[in-house]
């Protein structure tokens, strides 16, 4: 049950903010914005990194009970995901924005870690332990290495923006900033994927001693 209130809320979400990028993005395609396009491409990489992310979590993190905490967390990203997405044709807006809704996500995976511990302790056998030895080796990677790098890389984003708008907007130098960030949300997804293919196999060892223990 928990599962499906997990994905549920995740797919709602996230198709509200694939409204408003198809909704801004509409608006910048044509050849005289093309330098915008990189954004509407990092965009869309942004949905899949936190869908394929949280499904990630859900399997295998989330049991009872529902954890409000976790939730109110991903309706915040969700509405800061909208923000950024309205600052398609404004670069230095986007990367603030960014840089906001990167550290709500570090936020997410910081308190989820309480989660893992929970899940830890009610471990029921080798699989499982194996299964959260690297879920735990991940979450700790993210939040205290790939987050912060995310971090900033959208505040100096921002920052150089500012400092020089001449350069940055008036020559349209911040589409090398944009396609930076496509790259290393491109890189992070690639990881994402790569790292569910190392998981699966052990996630249906896990839940194969999850339903064994829950039997007996």
């Amino acid at each position: 049950m928990i599962v499906e209130i997990e994905l549920t809320l995740v797919s709602i979400i996230q198709g509200v903010a694939f409204t408003f990028l198809i909704e801004n993005a509409r608006r910048v395609m044509s050849i005289k914005q093309i330098v915008f396009w990189p954004y509407v491409a990092a965009g869309l990489l942004v949905i899949l990194v936190f869908w394929s992310r949280s499904v990630l979590h859900i399997i295998t993190l989330i049991r009872w009970p529902l954890e409000f905490g976790h939730n109110f967390l991903y309706i915040a990203c969700a509405l800061f995901e909208a923000l950024l997405f309205a600052r398609l044709r404004d670069p230095q807006g986007w990367f603030v924005f960014g840089a906001i809704y990167s550290a709500i996500g570090w936020a997410l995976f910081a308190y989820d870690l309480r989660l893992l511990r929970a899940r830890e302790q009610d471990s029921p056998g080798v699989a499982s332990n194996h299964l959260y030895a690297l879920v735990t080796r991940d979450q700790l990677r993210n939040v205290r290495i790939l987050l912060p790098a995310v971090v900033c890389l959208n505040v100096a984003c921002a920052v150089c923006i500012h400092v020089r708008p001449e350069f940055f907007l008036a020559h349209n130098a911040h589409v090398w900033l944009g396609i930076g960030q496509l790259l290393v949300f491109s890189i992070y997804l690639l990881y994402v994927v790569r790292f569910f293919a190392q998981l699966a196999p052990l996630i249906v060892e896990a839940r194969r001693e999850w339903r064994e223990h829950a039997g007996e």
